[in-house]
C-alpha cells in the first residue's frame, strides 16, 4: 500500500470527499472549490464538461474520477489513464458510487485512507436506512434566509435551480432524495426530465413554497427579484442539497440527528 496514488477528479463532490479521506488529488475542475484552503494549490484541468487533456496527461494520474451525470460519457474513453465513473442520482447510488471508488482504489490505499472511505460508506448506509423526517415549515434544513414565510398550509414545494427559464430539481434526483429524506417531498410538473422548466403562472402562490438554491444560480444574491414573485419562498444552501459526497452526508446526519 502507498499514499502516492495520484487522482484527478472531474467531480466537485468527489474532489472534496477524496481530500477528506486523505487521498491525494493532483488535478481538479474549476468547479472543485472545496475544501477551499486545500484545493487552491491543485492544478485546474478544465470544467466538468470540458477539459485540457494534455494537461491531465502531464500530471501522470493513476486514476481519473468521473460521474455519468456530471461529465460527458466520452471523457473516460480513448486514452490510457485508468478511470472510474459513478452514477449518483439518489442516496442509494451515492454510497454505491463511493463503494465503487473505494474498490477501485483499494489496492493502493493506505490503511488510514481505507478506513476513512469505509467509514463514509457505512455512514451513508445508515442515512439510507433512517426513517424520513417529518416536515417542519418553520425550520427548513439548509436555510440561508426566508424571503417570505408561508401563511397557509403548503401543498406543493418546488426546488428552483435556475432562472430564465425557471428550472427545478424533481423527485428522481439526488436533490429530490435529500429533500424527501428531510421530510420535504418535492413537487414535479408532468415531465420526463429530471430538471424540467417550470411555469410559475400555473401555481397557487398561497399554498406553494419555492426553495431557491444558492447554486448553480446565485439566488442568494437575488433576494429582491424573488420578493417580486409573491410566493412563500426561501433561499437554501445548494451545496448541502446537491454535493453528494461528504458535505451532504454531514448535512443529513445533522438534521436526522444521527450519531457519528
Amino acid at each position: 500500500m502507498t499514499d502516492s496514488i495520484r487522482t484527478v477528479s472531474m467531480v466537485p463532490s468527489w474532489t472534496e470527499t477524496l481530500i477528506a479521506a486523505g487521498i491525494p488529488v493532483i488535478g481538479r475542475t474549476r468547479f472543485c472549490i472545496e475544501p477551499s484552503t486545500q484545493v487552491k494549490d491543485i492544478p485546474i484541468v478544465g470544467g466538468t464538461k470540458d477539459w485540457d487533456w494534455s494537461r491531465i496527461e502531464s500530471l501522470k494520474p493513476d486514476l481519473l474520477v468521473l460521474d455519468k451525470d456530471e461529465n460527458p460519457h466520452f471523457m473516460g474513453e480513448n486514452h490510457s489513464v485508468p478511470w472510474v465513473a459513478t452514477h449518483v442520482h439518489d442516496i442509494h447510488s451515492c454510497y454505491q458510487g463511493l463503494s465503487q471508488i473505494y474498490q477501485t482504489l483499494k489496492p493502493r490505499l493506505t490503511p488510514n485512507a481505507s478506513t476513512h472511505l469505509q467509514n463514509l460508506i457505512q455512514r451513508w448506509q445508515k442515512v439510507h436506512q433512517t426513517p424520513k423526517a417529518s416536515p417542519n415549515w418553520t425550520k427548513i434544513p439548509g436555510l440561508i434566509t426566508w424571503v417570505q414565510q408561508p401563511k397557509e398550509t403548503i401543498k406543493n414545494t418546488f426546488y428552483i435551480i435556475w432562472k430564465n427559464p425557471w428550472m427545478i430539481a424533481t423527485r428522481p434526483t439526488f436533490i429530490g432524495d435529500v429533500a424527501d429524506r428531510l421530510g420535504f417531498q418535492l413537487s414535479s410538473p408532468p415531465s420526463e426530465k429530471k430538471y424540467p422548466e417550470l411555469d410559475l403562472t400555473t401555481l397557487d402562490p398561497a399554498t406553494t413554497l419555492l426553495l431557491f438554491s444558492s447554486e448553480p444560480y446565485p439566488f442568494h444574491k437575488k433576494i429582491d427579484d424573488i420578493k417580486q414573485l409573491g410566493f412563500p419562498s426561501a433561499v437554501v444552501d445548494g451545496q448541502a442539497f446537491s454535493w453528494f459526497g461528504v458535505r451532504s452526508l454531514v448535512f443529513l446526519e445533522k438534521h436526522l440527528s444521527l450519531e457519528r
